[in-house]
């Protein structure tokens, strides 16, 4: 395989509010935590561990402002992206890095009703007319004679 994949998947709920950035050629970027927890029962002492994992996700343009506009504090949410590594320099002058998940997809996971937070799907919600899935018709819909 001659290429690479940069790909990160995570399914986690939100730490904290998304925080705005506007800039002056009217883009923006919205930052966000991101808590993942993974929980095992340790062998010895038969009790159950909890290990939460915090990632800063960051979003772009019009999707920083559709997750600002949707997402709460405590929202559970999928998030599909690259890994990206930032360096930076404190007040100190020193070096800092900063990895951070590059947003290129997401879904809203927790429902209305249980968050607070209006589901962006909802006709009430949207600013655009509701775009309808439909699902294909089968191929043949005459039985066959097959015995499976």
């Amino acid at each position: 395989m001659s290429g690479t994949i940069n790909k990160v998947i995570l399914i986690g709920h939100t730490g904290d509010e998304v925080k705005m950035h506007y800039f002056d050629g009217g883009g923006c970027v919205g930052n966000f935590p991101l808590a993942t927890n993974e929980t095992y029962t340790n062998r010895t002492t038969g009790e159950k561990v909890s290990n939460t994992e915090w990632h800063n996700i960051v979003v772009r343009n019009k999707a920083a402002e559709i997750c600002e506009k949707y997402l709460k504090k405590g929202d559970k949410v999928y998030i599909e992206g690259r890994l990206k590594t930032r360096k930076w320099q404190d007040d100190q002058g020193k070096d800092r890095y900063t990895t951070e998940i590059q947003c290129t997809e997401f879904t809203f996971l927790t429902p209305k009703n249980e968050g607070g937070s209006p589901n962006p799907n909802s006709s009430a919600s949207q600013s655009q007319p509701k775009q309808e899935v439909q699902t294909p018709d089968p191929i043949n819909k005459e039985e066959d004679d097959l015995p499976f």
